[in-house]
């Protein structure tokens, strides 16, 4: 069951990231093309270029926190012995899980509260920088829901480094 939500996660996230990433290319062509063939450059593009490199940004740091991608995940935990690279996981998932849970998500959400709060727009395409700073709590819970599966699989794990029979 909780394989099957993090393969449809993983589908998702991925999806989102690639359409981020064609809409920044386009976007940056645009900008391009305003600026050196017609001559007079686009008064927006740079503003979503930074923005969506944002969102490109963190949502991109959940995804490679979901696939193990992140170099100190498991570089320290596989320098110990298997009888406690177990222990060391447990614990590397759980600072993550915190991180991204205090910094992340309640740290992102006094953030949108607090721009909410000023009314504060962006310059160029007068959206609420709220909805840019958004991403912050989205992208803490998906790296939490990722460091609460990866926790599980190491619970899962006997000393010797295995999976147990029940997964």
């Amino acid at each position: 069951m909780l394989n099957q939500l993090r393969k449809c996660i993983d589908r998702w996230l991925s999806r989102i990231l690639i359409l981020l990433m064609a809409a920044s290319v386009f976007n940056v062509l645009w900008q391009v093309f305003t600026r050196f063939i017609l001559k007079h450059p686009s008064s927006y593009t740079e503003e979503l270029a930074r923005f969506l490199l944002i969102w490109i940004g963190m949502l991109g740091a959940g995804w490679a926190s979901g696939q193990k991608m992140h170099l100190a995940i498991d570089y320290f935990t596989l320098k110990f012995k298997p009888a406690f690279q177990r222990y060391f996981g447990l614990f590397i998932q759980a600072i993550i899980f915190l991180f991204a849970f205090f910094v992340m998500i309640i740290g992102g959400l006094r953030l949108v509260s607090i721009t909410l709060a000023l009314n504060q727009t962006s310059a160029a395409l007068q959206i609420k920088l709220a909805y840019v700073y958004m991403v912050l709590p989205i992208s803490g819970i998906i790296i939490m829901f990722y460091a609460l599966v990866s926790f599980i699989d190491y619970w899962g794990k006997d000393t010797a480094g295995t999976v147990e029979m029940g997964e």
